[in-house]
């Protein structure tokens, strides 16, 4: 009978993963120790898990230094394995700091840069999340627990599912995420109602619910190499638990000690997945890393302070000082991660080449982390950052990270450390472009001064110049990234019995070159599928890219306004083995053309995106489904029949070369404007991708611009509003008395 080791390294190899290179032999795992893996047999590639702690301070943990909480189980993977005394997260607050840990990108280039202060940031098609890259590999790739990024929809960009992760369980929303008791948990594309907590009832615990959630994945997928991103939401206030446990009698106030209870649970989280691990026989076959996404908070009446939450650090969450951003990281894997500890300054960028070099996984060669896959696997000294960056544009404030801002919490921020060296700064306006004389500037030595007491920025002013001018080099107001993996463009409409071009796109974004560079179209049932291109390259050099065509034909008999998925495939060996991208189409077999003049709101859409929630037909702030068009006012004057957006957003509707005119208001309304003065955004409006008309910038201060176009002979008439200020929060668009009149 063969062994389960022998068992699942074949598994792996019908994964066409079997020629990754191993990183622990049996007597490293004998002796707690790893070693390098050339020229050795190859072995199952790790199952790898990231578990992130919501919140949690730097001195939170015994490990440490924390006293008055019990956290024993990570402290054993401590002593077990390789802990890191500098390691940052991106970020001081959540959304920012998980946004650069799934994509390798810093706050000065990531997409999503701060906390929601009105709509939620978003990730994008052009993201790419390590769980992108591993499941290119055969990973199984799941999220457990709060995502915090995106609309709380299916089927956008910004959703898990798109983002690499073929499970998840949890939070979309950030703001739903804080409820600890919630109605309902989302699964992949639909939200599961939890009864028990019906009513506003306190009948099931979200911890629970998601730590059952998490051990399920690793048992049903413990034959296979798997991804697990295991995201609590502990113990980020309110500090709600069904019970405080060990500290029930302490002198404590409630919250404080319902925040130890949320620390502790976080521990046993920890502990229950190694338990799980060593249960399937699978601790020898897997790197667990646990870290958290900021400095320790201060809301709902928690007293850091009183636990030494940040150490011997300043700062808290919000604050770029270390307290706010430098954050506990342990990795853990019994024969393959070398035990000790390491000062290496880390940033939590570094996850996504490191995940990837240890699943033998290609990664874009445009992001900023590096990886530390060495560093744990006792190879070679990995590279080191030439200096860490962090960006801040937050408005939440809360008191201690106050003080220690020195009544700035909500100020713009920078932070750069380099080497032994980190500046702080602060612009009094929030207005990245203002001189850099006129923001104020401390300068502390790290190697002499952890806690950052001493501004010796008066003493070195050499020195400062140096880490500002890092500072404005680390900071794009758009990063434009190099094209990875796969990617498909297919028509919006496809009418039944005619033929339309689709085009697939395999591109190395990487490094090193692949071979043997493949693409392939799948289209559903009953549609022809002609390529009407060469489709194989044998080698992609890096930045490299594979094109392909094909001419596709829906069959005559095609049901109409029914939306279709086509999906190109791209492979290609990587020099850590086979990889298979997948990119999926929305094409749509058109709805009934019009046949008399009509508001748009009342027409079906052939397709709608949207930065931030559904589109608004109703008067119920997009909750609903369709109605007879929100009210729209402008200038103190409302309009009936209107479609609201936010930027970026694109709305297809099926003209079907009826139309004749048409015509509306678009601009940021009242309501809008009454949040933020900020927005900015421009509308384009194209008919059958020919631009009919282009806005310049709307403004609140501008109003809206009133259209009047030429519709003839148009099939599909697109609305499509974008960003004019990368200020997303503030973009919500209406668009008034949306109309088209049909030819006579």
């Amino acid at each position: 009978m063969p062994s389960r080791r022998r068992f699942l390294a074949g598994s792996a190899a019908t994964l066409g993963l079997g020629a990754l290179p191993a990183t622990g032999t049996a007597e490293a795992r004998e002796t707690g120790t790893a070693r390098q893996a050339s020229g050795t047999a190859a072995v199952r590639p790790p199952n790898l898990i990231v578990v992130l702690a919501d919140d949690l301070g730097y001195g939170e943990l015994g490990v440490y230094g924390q006293k008055l909480i019990s956290t024993p189980r990570v402290d054993a993977l401590a002593a077990d394995g390789l802990r890191f005394t500098d390691a940052y997260s991106t970020a001081a607050v959540c959304a920012p700091s998980r946004c650069s840990l799934l994509t390798g990108l810093h706050t000065g280039h990531a997409t999503v840069r701060a906390n929601p202060s009105g709509a939620q940031g978003s990730l994008t098609a052009a993201d790419t999340t390590f769980a992108q890259l591993l499941g290119a590999r055969g990973y199984r790739t799941g999220l457990i627990g709060k995502w915090g990024f995106g609309p709380e929809s299916a089927g956008q960009d910004s959703h898990p599912n798109a983002r690499g992760f073929e499970e998840f369980h949890g939070y979309i929303d950030h703001g739903h995420a804080h409820q600890y008791y919630p109605a309902y948990l989302w699964h992949d594309g639909a939200k599961e109602t939890i009864p028990a907590n019906a009513n506003g009832a306190k009948g099931a615990y979200a911890p629970d619910l998601l730590r059952r959630r998490a051990l399920d994945f690793i048992d049903r997928h413990a034959a296979e190499p798997f991804l697990l991103f295991l995201t609590p939401t502990v113990p980020h206030a309110p500090s709600d638990v069904p019970d405080t446990g060990a500290y029930a009698s302490r002198n404590w106030s409630e919250a404080n000690k319902g925040h130890a209870a949320q620390v502790s649970l976080f521990d046993a989280l920890v502990g229950d997945v190694v338990d799980r691990l060593r249960a399937l026989g699978l601790e020898d076959d897997t790197v667990l890393l646990v870290t958290s996404d900021n400095g320790p908070h201060e809301e709902g009446g928690v007293n850091p302070d009183l636990f030494d939450s940040n150490g011997p650090l300043r700062g808290y969450k919000r604050n770029l000082y270390e307290g706010g951003v430098r954050v506990p990281l342990v990795a853990w894997g019994p024969g393959r991660v070398l035990p000790g500890t390491t000062d290496r300054p880390t940033p939590l960028t570094d996850l996504l080449p490191t995940l990837a070099e240890l699943g033998g996984a290609p990664a874009p060669a445009d992001v900023d982390g590096l990886s530390a896959a060495p560093l744990l696997t006792g190879g070679t000294e990995p590279a080191r950052h030439d200096h860490l960056y962090w960006y801040r544009d937050e408005k939440g404030v809360t008191s201690r990270a106050n003080a220690q801002d020195k009544q700035r919490a909500t100020w713009l921020a920078e932070a750069l450390r380099k080497d032994r060296w980190k500046a702080v700064r602060f612009a009094p306006v929030r207005d990245r472009a203002l001189p850099d004389d006129q923001w104020q500037v401390e300068l502390y030595d790290l190697a002499t001064d952890k806690g950052e007491t001493s501004d010796v920025a008066a003493r070195y002013p050499a020195r400062v110049a140096e880490l500002v001018a890092l500072m404005r080099s680390s900071w794009s107001d758009r990063y434009p990234r190099t094209p990875f993996g796969a990617s498909l463009t297919v028509p919006p409409l496809a009418v039944p019995g005619k033929p339309f071009t689709a085009t697939a796109v395999l591109a190395n974004g990487s490094a090193r070159p692949w071979t043997s560079a493949a693409l392939a179209l799948n289209a559903p049932a009953g549609w022809t599928v002609r390529a009407t291109t060469a489709t194989t390259a044998a080698r992609l050099a890096p930045g490299a890219r594979l094109t392909a065509a094909w001419q596709v034909t829906p069959p005559a008999g095609a049901p109409a306004g029914t939306p279709w998925t086509p999906t190109a495939e791209g492979t290609a060996t990587a020099p850590g083995g086979p990889v298979r991208y997948a990119a999926a189409g929305s094409v749509t077999t058109p709805p009934p053309a019009p046949t008399r003049d009509s508001h748009l709101s009342d027409l079906p859409w052939i397709s709608a995106v949207n930065g931030w929630g559904p589109v608004e037909r109703d008067a119920s702030n997009g909750k609903n489904a369709a109605g007879d068009g929100t009210p729209i006012s402008f200038g103190g004057t409302t309009y009936p029949k209107g479609l609201g957006v936010h930027a970026y957003s694109d709305v297809a509707f099926h003209l079907g070369g009826v139309g004749d005119r048409f015509t509306a208001l678009v601009g940021i309304d009242d309501f809008s404007a009454r949040q933020s003065s900020v927005g900015a955004t421009r509308a384009t409006v194209y008919g059958d991708d020919r631009v009919l008309h282009a806005t310049g910038v709307l403004t609140a201060a501008t109003g809206p611009v009133a259209l009047d176009l030429d519709v003839r002979g148009v099939r599909v008439l697109r609305l499509e509003v974008t960003d004019a200020n990368d200020r997303t929060s503030f973009d919500h668009t209406s668009w008034a008395l949306a109309r088209v009149t049909v030819v006579r």
